[in-house]
């Protein structure tokens, strides 16, 4: 008992058991942003649907793997899971991660509560892993709603049916939807570059909207600076260069050497953001 107890602490007190996660996830889907966000990623697979629905067929949807993937979406619900991926995967799943991992501490600084919790008190430590998780969990929420979503209402309008690329043979349904699983796997791994960096940004300002945009910003600019190829082996070390390496999962037989080089750095720079995050925030001046 003496081990759980801060020297002058009031009796009982233990730093374990304040701010605990489950109060953390109600608190923040209180707030309209998180079901805004949700309320997104599961409307998006129905707006494609919708607009499926009015195409055509006169118009041309592109070349080269995008315009293979448009003609695919509708061969199934597999494939219409991959295509709603496929167009978000770039931009609207960064920002929603973006939103989640840096709107969760920068927003208690602009509103100045960020020194009440620490005055209960929190412990900071715990604060920022407690922030953290609960960032990490509604972002996974996220990119789960987008694809069950997708997989429901895709099944729902075409079928059942093996999945189908450019790059292979047709995957039988079973053995498409572990390959689809697979890809949700290693687009959550990616996507934590941008949870980290994010945090980082999100302890260090108390702009909300700077954290989330900052982030998103320097997405974009890695993902620029990856065609340039001039920059040659140097576009190996950015966080975007192996991003959409699950399309190694479509082939035959699927390819992992990038997949596997993928995950490394992402969880490499991953671990690196998020340990500055806390080495910034346990020193830093909270006046906010």
């Amino acid at each position: 008992m003496a081990t759980d107890l801060e020297a002058g602490a009031a009796a009982g007190y233990r730093a374990s058991r304040t701010m605990p996660i489950r109060a953390e996830w109600r608190r923040q889907w209180s707030r309209a942003r998180t079901r805004w966000a949700l309320g997104l990623m599961v409307a998006l697979p129905l707006i494609i649907l919708v607009a499926f629905q009015f195409d055509n067929g006169g118009d041309d949807n592109g070349g080269g793997e995008f315009g293979s993937l448009i003609d695919l979406a509708t061969s199934g619900g597999l494939n219409f899971t991959l295509f709603c991926l496929y167009v978000s995967a770039t931009f609207l799943l960064v920002v929603a991660v973006a939103l989640f991992c840096g709107d969760t501490v920068a927003s208690e600084a602009q509103w100045g509560s960020l020194r009440y919790l620490l005055a209960v008190p929190v412990p900071r430590a715990r604060l920022v892993a407690v922030k953290l998780v609960v960032a990490l969990g509604y972002s996974g929420l996220a990119l789960l709603a987008l694809a069950c979503t997708g997989l429901a209402v895709g099944t729902a309008r075409y079928g059942w049916k093996p999945l189908q690329s450019t790059v292979a043979n047709e995957i039988a349904a079973g053995p498409g939807l572990v390959r689809l699983l697979g890809i949700l796997g290693y687009l959550a791994v990616v996507l934590l570059v941008v949870a980290g960096l994010a945090f980082l940004l999100s302890v260090s300002t108390d702009a909300p909207l700077g954290a989330v945009g900052g982030a998103v910003l320097l997405w974009i600019l890695s993902s620029i600076l990856d065609q340039i190829s001039a920059l040659g082996a140097v576009r190996n070390l950015l966080p975007t260069h192996y991003s959409t390496a699950w399309l190694g999962l479509l082939s035959t037989p699927a390819q992992f050497d990038d997949i596997v080089k993928g995950a490394i750095s992402a969880i490499v720079y991953a671990t690196l953001f998020w340990s500055l995050a806390f080495w910034r925030f346990t020193r830093k001046d909270v006046t906010s």
